[in-house]
């Protein structure tokens, strides 16, 4: 079975589109949206009710911190154009979209997978994985061989021996890497709606779990048509100017 890991999607109709076609024509069998699929962008309702509709033929989705955001308010330590996209967000949505995002679990476990936004030490405290030792923290915490996150926008991937020996590197769109039943993972797709990374297309990660290997995927989209929507609602520009350099 292929699964297609989509995390940080952030409103982004286009970069959406753009990753479930993309992932479509990869003979994806499944899909799991690891959190924030509003924030940012300018399609908030759309963008929820796409993952609805994927989680009611199956897909998995887990909550992240803009979503907690939008159902339960906006937290102290958010930025000053997160918080104003949050209240935007939530003028936009209606009740069943609000409550669908506010019923989202944290963390979803099946066979040797954990999916879940941040990290599985403290999920619902949103500390990013920054380096080797959130990542090992984070895999010391559950006991699932392979760990997905979102959060880090960034497309990364770390190892852990049975040795207790962690390693990191940043993956090459488009080549399959054998994920060794001796080590166990962590595994960043990158951001599919709002990449920070330098390269402004989507990223995205299919896992195969028939083979054990994890695919990144980079998918270019209409981003100047995402931009244009978020000028002319009049949220923060410097999020447009973020979607068109991809930092």
């Amino acid at each position: 079975m292929k699964i297609a890991v989509i995390t940080d999607l952030h409103a982004n109709r286009e970069a959406v589109e753009a990753v479930l076609e993309h992932a479509a024509e990869q003979g994806v069998d499944r899909h799991a949206f690891v959190g924030d699929f509003v924030g940012y962008g300018a399609d908030p309702a759309w963008v929820v009710d796409r993952v609805r509709e994927h989680v009611g033929r199956g897909a998995t989705a887990v909550m992240g911190n803009h979503d907690a955001a939008v159902a339960q308010g906006a937290m102290r330590s958010m930025r000053a154009d997160a918080r104003i996209v949050v209240d935007w967000t939530r003028a936009r949505l209606d009740a069943g979209q609000i409550d669908f995002l506010a019923r989202l679990p944290l963390m979803h476990e099946t066979g040797e997978l954990l999916f879940v936004h941040a990290n599985a030490f403290q999920p619902a405290g949103w500390a990013y994985i920054e380096g080797k030792s959130e990542a090992v923290r984070s895999l010391q915490a559950t006991r699932r061989r392979i760990t997905f996150c979102g959060h880090m926008h960034e497309p990364m991937l770390y190892h852990l021996s049975i040795a207790g020996t962690a390693g990191s590197f940043v993956p090459v769109p488009g080549e399959a890497i054998p994920l060794l039943t001796s080590r166990r993972w962590l595994v960043i797709p990158g951001a599919a709606g709002q990449p920070r990374d330098g390269n402004p297309a989507a990223c995205y990660a299919i896992y195969d779990e028939g083979t054990a290997r994890l695919t990144y995927w980079r998918v270019p989209y209409d981003h100047e048509a995402a931009t244009a929507k978020i000028r002319a609602a009049e949220l923060p520009q410097s999020l447009a100017l973020r979607l068109a350099d991809g930092r």
